[in-house]
C-alpha cells in the first residue's frame, strides 16, 4: 500500500520531470496523473496526500534533497544544483 515516504519519491519523480523546479500546483498535478490508482487505493492517504505532498518536501529539504526556503517562500520547490 502506498504511504507518505511514497510520496518523497514521486515529488522528486515530478521535480525532475519539470527541469528541477515545480510550483506546489505543479507538483500535486503530476503526482496525480501519474500515480492516481495508488492514491486511489492509499486509504486514508487518499483525503491527506496534497497536504502530506508538503510533509514530504519539508523531509527531503532536511535529508538535503531539496533546496532550502525561506519561512513564508512560496516560490517553487527546487533539486539541489537548479539555480532559480
Amino acid at each position: 500500500m502506498t504511504t507518505k515516504n511514497d510520496l518523497k519519491d514521486w515529488v522528486v519523480q515530478a521535480l525532475k520531470a519539470h527541469g528541477g523546479e515545480a510550483r506546489i500546483p505543479v507538483v500535486a498535478k503530476h503526482v496525480w496523473d501519474n500515480h492516481e490508482p495508488e492514491l486511489r487505493a492509499s486509504g486514508e492517504l487518499f483525503y491527506t496526500w496534497q497536504y502530506d505532498i508538503r510533509w514530504a518536501a519539508n523531509r527531503l529539504r532536511d535529508e538535503g534533497h531539496l533546496q532550502p526556503k525561506p519561512k513564508g517562500d512560496r516560490g517553487p520547490w527546487r533539486l539541489p544544483n537548479t539555480r532559480p
